[in-house]
């Protein structure tokens, strides 16, 4: 593992080298961030990309856990993965991918695998301020259309990115939407999508990450699922959002 990297306010991009096979976009890391009994758990981050036997992840610093992990220096790591179900990629298709806060980070690997399936993607990057945008640059160069938005209009456009989406949705035909944020946005993003396909990646708390605790229990019409094992990526449509926490 590399020394991890600042790319914004709150947020470290941590490299680190695996033998790990290959990823799929929505998949996730299990980290053990001390190798003492404090804190106990894992704590799960998505795959921001995988190549050449690298895997990137964006680590936003919430607490104890992630502070520890953000200011850890070069060497060795216990990580578990990649873990989980991923999104689905599309060919030769016009997809809209919507992300808010960290939830942006599996979509750049989402993006970069839809642009390799020829597909015609647009890209909404939702953040709260300009000082919370990572990696921007990145994201730009994997769709053809990129598209920020904040909530104080610091940067790009402003509003929330749903509000965004809501516009193109009325005036644009996708024939797939995908989305990764808080709860709520993805709530909204499953209202808007009226009929068009779409995917969502869940951020809740995964306790084990192995589908052992059932911590990160998921209701949906075919009953309760869990994120780590089922997900984290659903069918969003299937969800039921009411009973996700915030």
């Amino acid at each position: 593992m590399e020394k991890p990297a600042s790319v914004s306010e709150g947020h470290r991009l941590l490299r680190i080298e695996t033998a790990a096979g290959q990823s799929l976009p929505g998949q996730f890391i299990n980290i053990r961030v001390s190798k003492q009994n404090d804190p106990f758990l894992r704590r799960p981050f998505s795959i921001f990309s995988h190549e050449g036997g690298i895997i990137t992840t964006v680590v936003k610093i919430v607490g104890k856990g992630t502070l520890m992990l953000a200011d850890s220096e070069p060497g060795e790591i216990d990580l578990l993965g990649p873990l989980g179900n991923g999104f689905s990629i599309r060919k030769n298709s016009k997809v809209l991918i919507v992300g808010g806060g960290v939830g942006n980070t599996p979509l750049y690997f989402l993006a970069k695998k839809l642009a390799e399936s020829e597909c015609d993607a647009t890209f909404l990057y939702g953040a709260r301020s300009r000082k919370f945008i990572y990696l921007a640059d990145l994201f730009l160069k994997a769709v053809k259309r990129f598209i920020i938005t904040t909530d104080d209009g610091s940067e790009g456009k402003k509003g929330p990115v749903t509000a965004i989406a809501a516009s193109l949705l009325e005036n644009e035909r996708f024939d797939m939407i995908y989305a990764c944020g808080p709860a709520a946005m993805m709530k909204t993003m499953a209202l808007l999508a009226q009929g068009t396909p779409i995917e969502v990646s869940v951020e809740n708390y995964f306790g084990c990450g192995i589908g052992l605790c059932y911590g990160c229990a998921v209701e949906t019409a075919d009953g309760t699922k869990r994120a780590c094992m089922d997900g984290p990526v659903f069918n969003g449509a299937m969800v039921n959002w009411d009973t996700m926490p915030d």
